[in-house]
């Protein structure tokens, strides 16, 4: 056994114990919260309803008319879980214990072993700037470390081209055929034009976007001098941490990248998890999990009404 897949079924245990064994009491087994309209059987139409999901209106039958009509679909019980990762040079990057590469892994581990502890399938597409790699979707505990082990086993490039999140989102799009649940996970440190590719994939998925952050980025603490390095492009800077006016731009182009990305996630129609290096990552479940409750249950209030 390679360094790699000791480090992966290391990872997995301790994940076991310390995340997915509370997860299982906070759930009690239900699943669906997090994983909802999965492996779906169409059924029948029916009018549109205040809080149905507009993924599922029927625009063929809609046009013919000229009411809106969304499908209805049986939930099947295999689920397949694909996991699209951006590892390209700034994901490496952080500023306290832990950095965004490995809180990448560590969702990974969680998620994939929720899905794959029921039977499900789980894969993977692999993204550093420059390359991809696939791991193909199967099922069993022996596929997960696999792919654990190819994502802890990836090597770290210290310079790439600028990252094209948009044009790995629409090659993705083409090698998932099967409905699946889908998680877009990237610091979307990226060229524009990523979101009509998400938009796309959550249209014929159950996408979710899993943004990496690190606080370093998005607040600029006064330490005097230091050297700026681009992950992806080398460049590097020189810059007084200790000027207020700089910290203060600092923070407003963080403020504004944030709400770029986040305007983002809005209209491509995804659901969002903010991710960061200093966050623990059983309560950024919690959260998530809270999140997907509310809008399962606003969905379910919409088609009563």
């Amino acid at each position: 056994m390679s360094t790699s897949q000791r480090h992966a079924e290391n990872l997995l245990r301790r994940l076991e114990w310390t995340v997915v064994r509370r997860l299982d009491g906070v759930m009690q087994g239900d699943y669906r919260t997090l994983f909802r309209g999965l492996g779906l059987d169409f059924a029948d139409l029916r009018e549109y309803q205040f809080h149905d999901d507009i993924r599922y209106i029927d625009w063929n039958v809609t046009a013919r008319t000229g009411v809106p009509h969304v499908r209805v679909f049986n939930e099947d019980r295999d689920v397949t879980g694909w996991f699209l990762l951006d590892l390209s040079p700034s994901v490496d990057f952080g500023s306290g214990n832990a950095d965004k590469r490995q809180m990448l892994t560590e969702f990974v581990a969680v998620l994939a072993r929720l899905l794959a502890a029921r039977g499900n399938k789980v894969g993977a597409i692999l993204f550093d700037g420059v390359s991809e790699h696939v791991v193909p979707a199967r099922a069993g505990r022996r596929h997960l470390a696999y792919m654990l082990d190819k994502i802890l086993a990836h090597p770290r490039r210290l310079r790439a081209p600028q990252t094209d999140l948009g044009a790995f989102l629409k090659r993705s799009a083409a090698a998932i055929r099967r409905r699946s649940v889908v998680f877009v996970i990237s610091d979307f440190i990226s060229v524009p034009g990523w979101e009509a590719p998400l938009s796309m994939i959550a249209r014929r998925h159950d996408a979710v976007a899993v943004r990496l952050i690190d606080p370093l980025e998005t607040d600029l603490p006064d330490i005097g001098l230091l050297d700026f390095i681009d992950a992806e492009t080398g460049e590097r800077v020189l810059v007084d941490t200790s000027e207020p006016g700089l910290r203060r731009r600092f923070a407003e182009i963080a403020r504004g990248w944030n709400e770029m990305i986040v305007s983002g996630f809005g209209s491509a129609g995804v659901d969002a998890l903010e991710l960061s290096t200093d966050t623990d990552l059983f309560e950024a479940l919690l959260g998530f999990i809270s999140l997907r409750k509310g809008l399962a249950e606003a969905g379910r209030k919409g088609a009563a009404a």
